[in-house]
């Protein structure tokens, strides 16, 4: 029995990581659709770059991040154009996970993209800075900004982000 065809070895990472994709995904988007579409696309170019790629997930996270700062762009572009801009905050549920979805939300994409990097992935400044294509320095400002951000619209309950620790002082 030889290697598995390219197929047989996409549709089994597929199966292994569309779950973890999706999930970035929302967090990043805070929309479940939004996220199918951002997850579909991503998927669509890393099997169309799979004989190219050695590390088909970090390829797929540095892709799904850079397909929402487009889809985000575009977004803006459209708020921007329009004649009547609603800027009502949406309703919050008191569970504490819907709050922190909703201030995530809040935050402009690249501090929304550079907080799941650093804190959901787990990744270093350095490997969050390859993700982003910008500086470390950038990476731990960016991070700094966005966890005031939280920390001012979350209150004291969210004291225990500490901007040391997530801007790599321990990594």
């Amino acid at each position: 029995m030889g290697r598995p065809s390219r197929e047989d070895a996409f549709t089994a990472w597929v199966g292994d990581t569309q779950h973890q994709l999706y999930r970035k995904a929302y967090l990043l988007t805070g929309e479940r659709e939004s996220a199918r579409d951002l997850v579909q696309q991503v998927l669509l170019s890393t099997y169309l770059a799979w004989r190219r790629v050695d590390h088909p997930t970090a390829y797929a996270t540095t892709s799904l991040v850079r397909a929402f700062f487009k889809v985000a762009a575009h977004r803006r572009r459209e708020l921007l154009s329009d004649d009547v801009i609603d800027v009502a905050a949406p309703h919050r549920a008191p569970d504490d996970t819907l709050t922190l979805l909703g201030a995530l939300a809040e935050l402009p994409p690249r501090m929304r993209a550079t907080v799941m990097l650093r804190f959901w992935d787990d990744l270093s400044v350095r490997d969050t800075a390859g993700v982003l294509g910008c500086s470390e320095g950038t990476v731990k400002s960016t991070t700094s900004k966005a966890l005031a951000h939280l920390r001012d619209r979350l209150g004291e309950e969210f004291t225990g982000l500490d901007a040391t620790t997530a801007t790599g002082a321990t990594r």
